[in-house]
């Protein structure tokens, strides 16, 4: 007779798209919000094994509770928003030990009238994606940030070469390419500075800021450079930061061969090519730092 055990689990309610409007004044503020909430226990187990609920929080619970949490609560941040999430679901029911819940954040921008931004008429800025996690394992609760979708292209200030071939390797070097990638990044947020406040907004204006800044200055030799650059530049512009994990995944251009036209092609015609392609993945990690593996328990992989 085969015999089988239950394993980690988790449940919940996936991206619950909840718009948050504020209008205490004419001046509307808006936060767009996709919210995750899933929950763990050891308590749960019976509902896995013999269908017992009465220990299940139901899945339109948690999606009722993102949405009354949003005019309760309001949301300043995500992190602080899932943070209030995490909080309630694990004091309101005392066999809820953890849980993880994530946010992506869709980013408006005011529309311009007669060049003034306008009270309330807004556009999507399609600038990359804003993510925030909450992790609660045993009693310890992690917080990380980050960002995907932030696709960036440099036209020259890349190279690569200097690499092992064999008889399978065709790739010429270069001293000067297009290197362009779409950044997915989260970051963790040392216990201590979570614990203190931060002005969670701000960080992510800012880190943003100095991975795009950094992308584009240092003149790279592989993307894997560039990546631990990245991630350093951030760790040096806010003590907040515990450590980096990037995914990068090439958006090769080639140059097209316009010769059998007559023309030449000195790095102006590319083929954008979207697979197959590289993918460069690395975490950096500030020095005395300690580790918290748990912190990224479940988090969805980057690409």
């Amino acid at each position: 007779m085969v015999s089988v055990s239950l394993g980690a689990n988790k449940y919940g309610k996936a991206e619950n798209r909840v718009v948050r409007i504020v209008r205490d004044t004419p001046r509307h503020e808006i936060v767009d919000l996709s919210v995750t909430s899933q929950l763990r226990g050891a308590a749960l187990v019976d509902s896995y094994l013999t269908g017992d609920n009465s220990k299940v929080v139901a899945t339109d619970t948690q999606k009722n509770t993102v949405f009354a949490f949003a005019k309760e609560h309001g949301i300043t941040s995500p992190e602080e928003f899932l943070l209030t999430l995490a909080g309630h679901f694990t004091s309101e029911f005392d066999w809820i030990e953890g849980g993880l819940w994530q946010a992506e954040q869709y980013e408006w921008e005011r529309i311009l009238v007669d060049g003034r931004p306008h009270d309330h008429s807004f556009v999507r800025n399609g600038q990359g994606t804003r993510l925030a996690a909450v992790q609660v394992v045993d009693g310890q609760t992690h917080v990380t940030g980050g960002i995907k979708d932030l696709t960036v292209l440099k036209s020259t200030g890349s190279e690569f070469a200097g690499f092992p071939r064999d008889r399978y390797t065709t790739l010429l070097e270069t001293d000067d390419r297009i290197m362009a990638t779409s950044v997915t990044g989260r970051w963790r947020f040392l216990p201590e500075a979570v614990e203190a406040g931060i002005d969670y907004n701000g960080l992510y204006a800012e880190v943003s800021a100095v991975l795009l800044s950094t992308f584009a200055t240092v003149h790279s030799l592989a993307l894997q450079q560039t990546l631990f650059a990245m991630g350093k530049a951030a760790i040096e512009a806010r003590p907040e930061i515990a450590e980096v994990r990037f995914a990068m995944p090439n958006k090769h251009h080639f140059v097209y061969d316009l010769s059998p036209f007559g023309l030449e092609n000195p790095n102006e015609v590319f083929y954008a090519a979207d697979r197959p392609y590289g993918l460069i993945e690395g975490t950096i990690t500030r020095d005395g730092a300690d580790a918290a593996p748990d912190a990224w328990l479940d988090l969805p992989t980057f690409v």
